[in-house]
């Protein structure tokens, strides 16, 4: 089966792409959209994510891969909400800012801009691998 993209939001201040170089491994916790978390559901192993800054920054700072696939959401008992554990794969040599994928038209239907409240979105290859391009990463 073929890796699907996905993009996934976190606060700096609350947990950062440094922070997860440094852990080696998180679980990506606390999402409580339905939708967004149907989309942490079908996140399978070895797929990819784009790691975005929200908030403070608003910019894909690296990419992950998911490293063990949905679960009950351990902070939330008794409730139907997922998560997943993340891994880095590599930083991204240039961020890719907001204002940047907003003036790119090969992302104007991103689900990033379409669904902008969400914290996990699918990614297609095209748009992942022209956020790469314009982060001048190669994996």
């Amino acid at each position: 089966m073929a890796t699907a993209h996905w993009l996934a939001k976190s606060e700096p201040y609350k947990y950062s792409f440094d922070q997860l170089l440094q852990d080696k491994r998180t679980i990506w916790d606390g999402v409580r959209n339905f939708e967004a978390r149907n989309n942490l559901r079908a996140m399978k192993k070895g797929d990819l994510v784009l790691f975005y800054h929200s908030n403070e920054g608003k910019e894909v700072v690296g990419i992950a891969r998911v490293v063990r696939e949905a679960y009950p959401d351990p902070t939330a008992p008794g409730e139907d909400w997922s998560v997943v554990d993340v891994a880095p794969v590599k930083r991204l040599k240039k961020p890719v800012g907001l204002s940047q994928i907003k003036a790119e038209p090969k992302l104007s239907q991103m689900a990033l801009l379409r669904r902008s409240r969400l914290s996990v979105v699918p990614v297609t290859p095209a748009e992942f691998d022209r956020i790469l391009e314009l982060g001048e990463t190669k994996l």
